[in-house]
Parts: structure tokens; sequence; C-alpha cells
């Protein structure tokens, strides 16, 4: 089943903050990209950065470090 990402752009002086946000999960990641990029080019960036995320995957394509087990009191 495909997921849908929604998309927030918000122009920062020089730049433009792009925010995707899986609908299903409600996870969200943010990219920030030129002014001179277009449109697709900055949903592109921020897709495959969510993608990633969705993935277990960090930014250098890494695994995310384990979480210690246990309670902390």
């Amino acid at each position: 089943m495909a997921t849908g990402f929604l998309f927030e752009f918000v122009q920062m002086g020089q730049v433009m903050r792009v925010a995707a946000i899986d609908e299903v999960t409600g996870t969200e990641v943010v990219v920030i990209t030129p002014l001179n990029a277009t449109r697709l080019q900055m949903q592109r960036v921020a897709a495959a950065k969510l993608r990633r995320k969705l993935e277990g995957q960090d930014d250098n394509g890494e695994p995310p470090p384990a979480k210690p087990s246990g309670r902390y009191a």
C-alpha cells in the first residue's frame, strides 16, 4: 500500500523551509532549500529524507543507535 506525503513550504528570507509529513504515521522531516530550486526539486529532497527516516536510517544511511533497554526511575 502506497502512503502519501504532505508538504508545507515556508519562505524564510532567501531559503525555503520544506516540511514533508507521512499521512499514515505523522512522521515529519524538514529540509532547507534554495529559493531558486523548483517546487518539484524541493519535494523530491524532502520526500527522500522522509523515506530514509521511515526506513529507519539517518541522513548518513546508518541505522539509528540502539535504544537502551529497561526502565529508568
